[in-house]
């Protein structure tokens, strides 16, 4: 199972829930399902239920732990409101802080790569950059975060 694959699922998990207000294992059995049948995106899907297990469960962690990483999120947003941001650029932040945050087996700084490269493949054209102001904030106080981690 690739990793990368699993974080775009999961970042269009998650706006399928917020967007569309469906359950996640909906959102997430709907995207696998689109994958498989149309390969557009050309992703290589090699173990779909390791896959399906590890989407899950990130998107459930998130979605839980949501109110408390929109709260972390806010305070490094500087000038910016959570509803304000994109939808795209906030489940890209969310999936970041949570692997930062609430994982232990994921590297901040590999967090932040991947959340660079999924706000560049799905973003506007300045979204690399504002997840990557935010979260290069945000790496500065990991240790305190995760300290104070609710």
């Amino acid at each position: 199972m690739k990793r990368r694959v699993a974080r775009e699922i999961i970042v269009q998990s998650l706006y399928q829930m917020e967007m569309n207000e469906v359950e996640s294992g909906e959102a997430v059995e709907m995207l696998l399902e689109e994958a498989s049948e149309e390969n557009e995106t050309e992703r290589v899907i090699s173990d779909e239920v390791l896959l399906k297990d590890y989407v899950l469960s990130h998107v459930n962690g998130i979605w839980e732990a949501k109110p408390a990483i929109d709260d972390m999120l806010e305070h490094y947003l500087k000038g910016w409101q959570m509803s304000r941001l994109s939808r795209v650029d906030r489940q890209i932040l969310r999936l970041a802080a949570y692997e930062m945050i609430y994982q232990d087996d994921v590297p901040a700084k590999v967090a932040v790569n991947e959340a660079i490269e999924l706000a560049k493949h799905f973003g506007t054209e300045d979204s690399g950059k504002f997840v990557n102001g935010v979260l290069g904030k945000m790496i500065q106080d990991l240790e305190e975060l995760k300290t104070n981690r609710s």
